[in-house]
């Protein structure tokens, strides 16, 4: 549908009307940073928020991505959308008048423009002439189950508009094209009435059901999801596809929600849209419903822009059948799980109930507790996997074995990868802990057999001893630990202020530098280094990088390895102004180092050890090893970081 050329005049005066902080905020989670507003970028994938938006400027621009503009080329970027269809979608919001180039061409235009906001205007006429037939004889019924069977209050039946549809086949198509005289292919096009097979004429969609209106974002109904008082199947009916409503990319209390989702930054999904109504009545106002199907990448991405941390808890049924929507759904978003772009966590109720009924017996404070205690979606799947299995039982033992090597293989991160490897370990291991080096070997060697070294389970120790979790530095690692160590040594050569905290580092860890070529420089800065110890003046060596040069004359051979540490580029430079963050990421690159060498030394003790002659120094090497593989893991997301500083 080709849009007529817009008068430079309308464009103008969208500009000065749409206000780029309220345009920008119906997608992005904005926080007040001094004049300016922040968040997480809309156009790529970021966990710290890089994305500035400038009232005063009318401007936005990321740091990370380069993407910059006004709002409406904000709106054209992030929907794919035409230049001309975004300003007239704005013209629409801030009631600008349209004018066109061509005088002809405004009666098509106008037409164009109408359409949508007809269908606007029909659903909003249907959705109160709903809500009045719920106040008639003929609705009483729907009225008693809303404030009975459900236990609705007035004031949360006129929040989320709650209706009635009365029972005859043309009630509502006889109201809007013979009383407000709206043309009937309008009510087709937005979905409430249907052309009959024969003999010509409509029929209403919705008859004898409870109405519920669907709305967008910005609040306006777009469609009705409605429920049978009988035992007419479906018990749930939502209008058909519309150009306003599209189920998988709709969220039911989304408008309702989104302030509450950006204040407790979390959001909740339920499955029906009385467990959503429930929620926001008893106060848990950060609630969406799915409407009925499985979530879809679609609706997460509508929901994280309202959350910073993209913190989403999925509140479906205990049933099979809401265990299955929960696998669905995470089907859906495993990618983004995977990665970590997305914290998602799964809250099955007590005795199989759903929200609404939840409720009924507890309080909101009682469901509050459950929804902070919920589980990873992880932590989920794997109970799942185990539940009503008897892993004394080998076939069941060999089939979750096989489904927790697939969860574990799709796990990106490693060091989420190797604290699920020993979750899974210990539950095959089944108490016993002599056991739990063995299973960690067979699922890592499940996990990735092509580059498993280890190929027979003689015993639980040599088993252990061939583990890839035995963090054997790759020659990747070894170039950072190289470029870590240079750094330091960068840093305490021409950055004096920072000599103490170095030294102070070094020391408190018990590290010492494992390039050979580095500990000789190390030992000679100690060596000829005029630090005062009793007064700790480590910055009094003004003179320390010459004399240090006339030092390693004797030493040529050295000096070829270290003599660039001398020098500060522009590349270095910026580098050492980030102190003492990059002093503290280095650090935490020599402390894996030292950790991964006392692992190693107590696993080799524990396999030397004869379990049978020395019980207890086996045990005691074992938890010893143990201890050590656990502070690997955690300084694992010390390494993130310190890869993150120092490249």
């Amino acid at each position: 549908m080709q849009i007529p050329r817009l008068h430079p005049d309308t464009i103008e005066e969208v500009k000065l009307r749409a206000d780029i902080v309220d345009v920008v905020s119906e997608y992005v989670v904005l926080r007040k940073r001094g004049k300016d507003f922040v968040g997480l970028c809309p156009f790529h994938d970021e966990k710290s928020p890089s994305f500035t938006v400038s009232q005063t400027k009318q401007m936005y621009y990321c740091f990370g991505c380069q993407a910059g503009g006004n709002a409406i080329k904000f709106v054209m970027e992030l929907g794919k959308r035409s230049f001309a269809d975004v300003v007239l979608d704005l013209a629409r919001r801030y009631q600008v008048p349209v004018q066109t180039l061509e005088p002809e061409q405004r009666q098509e235009l106008q037409r164009q423009l109408s359409l949508r906001e007809q269908l606007y205007e029909v659903l909003a006429t249907s959705a109160q002439f709903y809500q009045h037939a719920l106040r008639q004889s003929q609705g009483q019924k729907a009225l008693e189950y809303l404030q009975s069977n459900r236990q609705l209050k007035e004031e949360t039946i006129q929040q989320f508009g709650l209706g009635y549809a009365p029972a005859g086949w043309e009630t509502l198509y006889r109201y809007l094209v013979e009383d407000k005289h709206y043309p009937a292919q309008i009510l087709e096009k937005a979905g409430l009435i249907k052309p009959r097979r024969e003999g010509g004429g409509y029929y209403d969609v919705f008859r004898d059901r409870l109405m519920i209106p669907i709305r967008d974002f910005q609040g306006r109904v777009i469609a009705f999801g409605g429920r049978t008082l009988t035992d007419e199947q479906p018990k749930y009916l939502n209008s058909p596809e519309t150009e306003l409503f599209s189920k998988g990319k709709t969220l039911f209390a989304l408008d309702q929600a989104k302030g509450g989702i950006s204040q407790l930054d979390q959001a909740v999904v339920v499955e029906g849209y009385f467990d959503a109504i429930a929620l926001h009545a008893a106060g848990i106002n950060n609630t969406v419903a799915s409407l009925g199907t499985a979530l879809s990448l679609e609706q997460v991405r509508l929901i994280l822009r309202y959350t910073e941390s993209k913190q989403l808890v999925l509140n479906f049924d205990a049933d099979k059948a809401g265990t299955n929507a929960a696998e669905r759904a995470i089907g859906e978003i495993a990618e983004l799980a995977y990665k970590g772009e997305v914290q998602l966590k799964i809250l099955n109720l007590p005795d199989g109930k759903d929200a609404d009924e939840y409720l009924h017996s507890h309080t909101p404070e009682d469901y509050a507790e459950l929804l902070k205690n919920a589980p990873l979606w992880l932590d989920w799947q794997i109970q799942q996997i185990i539940q009503d299995r008897d892993l004394r039982q080998a076939t069941d033992f060999q089939q979750v074995t096989q489904q927790l090597v697939k969860l574990l293989k799709n796990i990106v991160n490693s060091d989420t990868r190797n604290y699920y490897v020993s979750y899974c370990a210990e539950i095959l291991s089944l108490g016993d802990t002599r056991l739990i080096p063995l299973r960690v070997e067979n699922l890592l060697t499940q996990i990735a057999p092509a580059t498993a070294t280890y190929s027979k389970p003689v015993s639980a120790r040599k088993a252990w001893g061939a583990s890839k979790v035995s963090h054997a530095p790759l020659p990747t690692e070894r170039n950072l630990l190289e470029h870590a160590e240079a750094l330091l040594l960068r840093i305490y050569l021409h950055c004096p202020e920072q000599r103490q905290a170095i030294i102070a580092e070094l020391e408190e860890r018990n590290l010492q530098f494992s390039l050979s070529h580095h500990r000789f420089l190390w030992q000679q800065i100690l060596e000829i280094s005029s630090v005062d110890v009793e007064t700790r003046n480590f910055a009094s060596q003004p003179d320390l990088i010459s004399r240090l040069q006339d030092h390693f004359l004797e030493f040529s051979n050295e000096m070829g390895l270290i003599s660039h540490l001398f020098h500060v580029d522009e590349k270095n430079q910026k580098e050492i102004l980030r102190t003492p963050q990059v002093v503290q990421a280095a650090i935490a690159c020599m402390d894996l180092v030292m950790l991964e060498k006392r692992y190693r030394h107590f696993l080799e003790l524990w396999q030397q050890t004869d379990p049978e002659a020395e019980p207890e120094r086996y045990q005691s090497y074992y938890q010893a090893f143990y201890a050590e593989k656990i502070k690997l893991q955690q300084i694992d997301r010390q390494r993130l970081f310190s890869i993150t500083e120092l490249l």
